[in-house]
């Protein structure tokens, strides 16, 4: 995965990149989305977190009585708006007590005695009787209620809170995420119960709208530079290697400077070829004319197949033929090895961490010797926060290849985020200094300089960071990943907006179908108050998705901006923008 997305710990955000939130130094206003992150951090020091449970107003009498009853007399001395709050009041003491049928009574009566232009006081009323009937469960009324104190108070928090929270359980997850967006931005995004309900109700929406989106979408092949990164990856790998001589024709082993021609018979053998030539869309077909032939290359068609289903987003064709060859105990242990490491690492994306874990381990006994059974191990031990058993893991890759550029700078990356997390400031210099042992070591690795870049970043040694991206780039001009993050770079370091949109722009460019350029696009675009233009790049970047989990993240943060154009056309609210 060369100076690629990095490797992180999953996290209840959601987010699987976690340096978004340090994008600008200050909380990305994601509208509703990975602000989250930046915020929780926060919440000790927060107020307000508490339920919003009791009505509004005094409990007790008008200021001034001595909590007797009133006399007709009296009652009929006061002004309409007075006895509107004494009926107020008088329901408050009623839902104190639980009695919340009498409750609903008094604010009705408050409601019909209350003048209609005293539109503040108004709202209140509806706002109570909506508590009341939140207590009976009677989430509609709720939604009525809290519509009509809106209606009168646009920018009333506890009105649209509440009724946010009926709208989840009658299950309108849009309009209940727009309430809560408009809630979070009055809020300043200072109150977590608003942002936890947000948060949920984004990951709900992502789920079900990439369930149905992944399971109808288009197979598409992704970049070069992407395929011939993921199978870098893999140095024990049968199927990823050059054709061997034995594997061509014995009257083509003499030519030079052109292709060697593959007997028609094996179409596995035209499928390296077309490998060997970049020329991946007939992979797939060629690989099926060997299973369906039963030709000698059926064990290899069938990985060589699977792994490109796998690559162009397609696990559900994927998986019997990895099932295939993991069974196939008279095929090569290589193959199969690799066939369980390529299923366990769906797993994951599927979320399956526990089949996941049994595929490598099972890859580990079959073939002990395999060092991308433990440098693939090792990232998913990463991605479970266990870190050090993933260091051990890169160790065993090193020893088995110690020339296993990929595994050193990995296991670079996992110290560093150990110490980095747990506030060690002298295993963070130990790690940094094994960053610099890597590259000086392994300087054609761009994947060594990425992840160094990263953790620099962290530091804030920006320039150096920015220096490491340029190596990146100088060994992969191709890889648009490394513009991304140079990109992001730039708006932390000098707040230059122009220069990282022009790189991540370059992204683009360079490979429309980066998918983590679309994403960071949508993202900046959102900051910048561009919502139109951010639901957009969202749409692109879902459309490339890899995996439905991917997707998922990517709909969420769609919608989160979706919403936030709901909410400033309905209310004018906006969150700060760059």
């Amino acid at each position: 995965m060369s100076a690629s997305k990095p490797v992180e710990p999953q996290s209840g955000s959601g987010l699987p990149r976690w340096q978004l939130a340090l994008l600008v130094g200050t909380p990305i206003v994601l509208g509703v989305g990975a602000v989250y992150l930046w915020n929780r951090s926060r919440t000790k020091q927060r107020k307000g977190t508490g339920e919003r449970k009791t009505p509004e107003g005094s409990a007790s009498p008008v200021q001034g009585q001595d909590g007797a009853a009133r006399t007709n007399q009296e009652e009929g001395n006061m002004s309409p708006l007075d006895r509107a709050q004494a009926a107020k009041n008088k329901g408050n003491k009623y839902f104190k007590a639980g009695k919340y049928d009498k409750a609903i009574q008094c604010y009705t009566e408050a409601i019909a005695l209350c003048p209609k232009e005293q539109k503040t006081d108004l709202s209140t009323f509806y706002q109570n009787r909506a508590a009341a009937y939140e207590q009976q469960l009677k989430w509609t009324e709720v939604v009525q209620d809290c519509s009509q104190a809106v209606e009168m108070n646009p920018r009333y928090i506890k009105a649209l809170f509440r009724r946010a929270k009926a709208l989840e359980k009658l299950d309108n997850k849009k309009e209940c995420l727009e309430d809560v967006t408009a809630v979070c931005i009055l809020e300043a995004f200072q109150n977590q119960q608003s942002m936890l309900l947000a948060d949920k109700v984004l990951k709900q929406l992502g789920k079900e709208k990439a369930k149905e989106k992944y399971k109808n979408r288009e197979p598409m092949m992704p970049s070069p530079q992407f395929i011939k990164s993921y199978f870098s990856s893999f140095t024990d790998d049968i199927i990823s290697q050059p054709q061997q001589k034995g594997e061509k024709k014995d009257e083509d082993k003499d030519k030079e400077g052109e292709a060697a021609e593959i007997t028609e018979s094996s179409g596995y053998l035209k499928a390296k070829q077309y490998m060997d030539e970049e020329n991946y869309d007939k992979i797939i077909s060629e690989c099926t004319k060997e299973i369906e032939s039963g030709g000698r290359y059926t064990a290899e068609a069938l990985l060589l197949r699977a792994t490109f289903y796998l690559l162009i987003g397609n696990a559900t064709a994927a998986q019997p033929d990895l099932d295939q060859v993991i069974n196939m105990q008279e095929a090569n242990v290589k193959l199969r090895a690799n066939a369980l490491i390529k299923r366990g690492s769906m797993y994951m994306q599927q979320q399956q961490p526990m089949l996941s874990t049994q595929d490598f381990n099972m890859a580990a006994e079959i073939d002990t010797r395999n060092p991308d059974v433990y440098h693939h191990r090792g990232q998913l031990k990463i991605l479970l926060d266990q870190v050090d058993e993933a260091v051990g893991d890169f160790d065993e890759c090193i020893r088995l290849r110690p020339d296993s550029a990929l595994a050193q700078a990995q296991k670079c990356f996992a110290l560093y985020r150990q110490a980095y997390t747990g506030n060690h400031p002298s295993q963070v210099q130990t790690a940094m200094d094994g960053f610099e042992d890597v590259i000086r070591r392994f300087p054609k690795c761009a994947e060594g300089y990425a992840l160094y870049a990263q953790a620099l970043t962290d530091q804030q040694q920006f320039g150096k960071a920015d220096q490491m991206y340029d190596k990146c780039i100088e060994l992969e001009p191709d890889n648009a990943t490394t513009y991304v993050h140079k990109g992001l770079l730039q708006l932390q370091w000098k707040q230059d907006l122009d220069l990282g949109l022009e790189l991540i722009s370059k992204a683009i460019e360079i490979d429309n179908k980066c998918d983590f350029a679309y994403e960071t696009m949508g993202t900046i675009e959102v900051q910048r108050g561009n919502l139109d233009k951010a639901i957009d790049m969202f749409n692109k970047a879902i459309n490339l998705a890899k995996s439905e989990m991917e997707m998922s993240h990517l709909y969420s943060l769609c919608d989160a901006a979706y919403a936030q154009t709901e909410v400033a056309r309905k209310y004018g609210l906006k969150p700060p923008t760059l």
